[in-house]
């Protein structure tokens, strides 16, 4: 793949993501493909298609609005890094805009690992109880059944 074709793949990736279109956006990964966010720890994180869709569902499904707005990418052989937002809404009351610095490995037209870079306390400032309460929940869940 040229940079040009890997920049148009990730830009294709955020606006699935954006548009929270779990099916298609599982077919930006295979199964070795590797997701996790810097701040909270690599045990939290993610391995292959399904398990990447899990783990992000369970912070955006519940949101009332989400948007991403990238601001830049650069490309440099397989490594993609996009800087971004992305818009949180939970409800009238409840909104953050979470800053990102994302790093991405592409290689044969897939993500194969993706870290996401981001002021994770600002995050939870922000958040509702409800989603704070079902996030600490499913965590749980998730680490107890996910393998390191």
């Amino acid at each position: 793949m040229t940079n040009d074709e890997k920049r148009d793949l990730v830009e294709r990736f955020w606006a699935t993501l954006a548009a929270r279109d779990w099916d298609i956006l599982a077919g930006f990964f295979d199964a070795s493909s590797e997701y996790w966010d810097v701040p909270i720890g690599r045990e939290t994180g993610a391995i292959g298609p399904a398990n990447i869709v899990t783990r992000l569902k369970l912070g955006l499904e519940p949101l009332a609005d989400y948007t991403n707005q990238p601001e830049f990418t650069i490309v440099e052989d397989d490594h993609v890094v996009t800087v971004h937002s992305e818009s949180w809404t939970w409800d009238d009351e409840h909104r953050y805009t979470l800053q990102f610095s994302t790093y991405q490995r592409v290689v044969d037209g897939v993500i194969v690992e993706w870290r996401d870079y981001s002021d994770m306390s600002g995050l939870m400032a922000a958040a509702p109880q409800w989603w704070l309460d079902r996030l600490a929940n499913d965590d749980l869940a998730w680490m107890s059944t996910t393998p390191s």
